[in-house]
């Protein structure tokens, strides 16, 4: 059995790929017209010792800001949503480099699971996640009214992202102090790109954001299927595809 996205070893310094348990190489499987059972797999993997990739504790970032008033949570835990740019959920993660960490922040449409909006800077003060927004608002169509949710960082409670959330229309959430689970949905696609690109320190700043930059637009949005609970086993591009039908239909 070949060994198509599932865990590399740990000496490997390859590119972006390797990380697919059971479920998505079944349906990797199933969509390229392979009749397999689930059971197959699982027990061929087992065999080969093959498994997908585990996830780790991320470094947090989270610095609340004692003296800002935060929003509402508008979210409660509910991370799907029915049409895209309706919901966002926003995080911020470092990355590693000889020359000090590179700061990444994103946005997250629910309704495809694709990152719409995200930026990179040396530092993660509050204009690194207004530029994440201000690209999330000009790559897709978010509703008026739509809800762009975050955790309670300084950086999503500081007045230039309110400021950001009003000009575009939008409704500012926040989860709870400490709560990770309130923001679920964005800390997960940290995890897939720590499994992806490993943990490795970059020479500098430029080739991490030239790998990190490929793993969203050619990895991320792209390559891995998820389970939609309309649409079955999908990427998150064609997710919105399939959105974008139904809209025309």
């Amino acid at each position: 059995m070949r060994r198509p996205w599932c865990t590399r070893s740990p000496s490997s310094t390859s590119p972006p790929a390797n990380t697919y348990g059971v479920p998505r190489i079944h349906a990797e499987l199933r969509r390229l017209g392979r009749c397999v059972n689930r059971k197959h797999v699982a027990r061929l993997m087992h065999e080969h010792g093959i498994q997908g990739a585990h996830r780790r504790r991320r470094r947090s970032l989270t610095r609340p800001d004692r003296k800002a008033k935060p929003a509402p949570d508008l979210i409660r835990r509910d991370f799907h949503a029915a049409t895209p740019g309706t919901k966002l959920v926003g995080d911020i993660t470092a990355r590693p480099t000889g020359e000090g960490w590179l700061y990444l922040a994103c946005r997250l449409d629910l309704a495809t699971r694709e990152v719409v909006g995200y930026s990179m800077a040396d530092h993660h003060r509050a204009g690194l996640v207004v530029d994440a927004l201000k690209m999330a608002a000009g790559r897709s169509r978010l509703q008026p009214g739509s809800i762009a949710h975050s955790d309670r960082g300084s950086e999503y409670t500081s007045s230039q992202l309110r400021a950001a959330v009003d000009k575009f229309g939008l409704r500012q959430s926040c989860g709870r102090t400490g709560s990770c689970y309130d923001n679920a949905a964005a800390e997960s696609s940290w995890t897939l790109l720590k499994e992806e690109i490993d943990t490795r320190t970059w020479p500098d700043r430029a080739t991490a954001r030239a790998e990190v930059f490929n793993f969203i637009e050619t990895f991320y949005n792209r390559r891995p299927l998820r389970k939609h609970k309309v649409f079955g086993y999908l990427t998150p591009a064609e997710t919105r595809q399939r959105h974008q039908h139904d809209l025309t239909t």
